[in-house]
């Protein structure tokens, strides 16, 4: 496995510092072990053959330690870093959908706006027509009106008309009983009442 990637910087970042924190523990390991094994026993002699031993055999089991888990530790990371660049591509993938979704009701708002101004603007003619069609009926009414109000009138006045020639015929009739009754006496009622019946005889 490469330490040391072009394309992922920041995995070679980790794979270094990981193995950097390995080399510093075993580093201070060894300065340990070398410091009980040189100081950390009074009265005996510093190094000898047996701490040789014991630090080959840390440092073995260090590089080991390191070959056996480099893989592992370097898997988890690429599977966590795959994981975090999973999450950013589907929330990169939410947000183009967001987006959209957010363009389509941003159009339907305007296609909104637009059917409010077209069912206002409809309202408003229809009212229009409507108070046209009101008016119009009104005057055709009013002038139905003015023509029954004048038949009525001219009904009236031929009713008075006709009542008043009744009545003056009537008077006419009334004055000129009472002229004849005043002006012909009783012969002149006989002559006229023997001519009327010679009149039906004949």
């Amino acid at each position: 496995m490469k330490l040391f990637n072009k394309k992922e910087p920041g995995i070679s970042r980790k794979r270094n510092l990981i193995t950097v924190i390995m080399i510093v523990v075993a580093v201070l390991i060894f300065s340990g072990v070398a410091w009980s094994s040189s100081g950390g026993e009074h009265g005996t002699k510093g190094w000898v053959a047996t701490d040789t031993y014991k630090v080959m055999n840390f440092t073995v089991l260090i590089v080991g330690l390191f070959f056996l888990l480099r893989k592992p530790v370097a898997q988890a990371l690429n599977a966590r870093i795959k994981g975090i660049k999973d999450q950013l591509n589907e929330l990169e993938v939410k947000k183009k959908e967001a987006e959209k979704r957010l363009a389509e009701y941003n159009e339907r708002l305007l296609l909104l706006d637009k059917e409010a101004e077209e069912i206002i603007a409809g309202y408003i003619k229809q009212g229009n027509e409507a108070k046209a069609r009101i008016l119009e009926e009104a005057e055709s009414e009013a002038k139905k009106l003015e023509e029954q109000a004048s038949r009525n009138i001219d009904s009236e006045f031929k009713q008075a008309k006709s009542k008043l020639q009744k009545e003056t015929f009537a008077n006419a009739l009334i004055k000129a009983e009472e002229i004849i009754k005043s002006k012909i006496n009783s012969k002149d009622q006989d002559r006229l009442i023997n001519e009327y019946l010679e009149k039906v005889v004949a």
